[in-house]
């Protein structure tokens, strides 16, 4: 299954049932992606592409769709932006999408520091001992 697999209602579905729950990656790989500086649509296919080393691949309808719900959720904003195309849209984190992607990080944070406390990531891997 891949991305464009998943339609506009599953990302409504999911999001709407989320509150406090971790974000979906889809989401979560966009806030990433605007955390560098303000994109349009394919600069951001393009850099959450490139940050997941191409395992995360965005088809427009996953995107844009995630886009509606994020700036109705007021996580992004689009913003004006002086360009040869009056087309492009350039979207942009808000203070509550920064805080969002923030609170999302730290738990990443902390399940990294546990990981690395047992001994899962890296050369350790082979150390765990596996009872039954």
């Amino acid at each position: 299954m891949s991305i464009d697999d998943i339609s506009v209602f599953d990302i409504i579905e999911i999001m709407t049932k989320r509150n406090n729950s971790l974000l979906p990656q889809v989401t979560f790989s966009i806030l990433f992606a605007l955390s560098l500086k303000p994109r349009h649509g394919y600069e951001l296919m393009q850099q959450v592409a490139h940050d997941s080393n191409g395992k995360v691949q965005l088809g427009p309808g996953a995107l844009y769709g995630t886009i509606k719900l994020l700036r109705e959720d007021n996580l992004i904003e689009e913003m004006p932006f002086e360009s040869d195309n009056e087309r492009r849209r350039y979207y942009r984190l808000t203070r509550k999408g920064l805080n969002r992607l923030n609170a999302e990080l730290e738990y990443f944070e902390n399940t990294v520091r546990l990981a690395q406390e047992r001994r899962l990531l890296g050369s350790n891997m082979g150390d765990i001992i596996w009872t039954t």
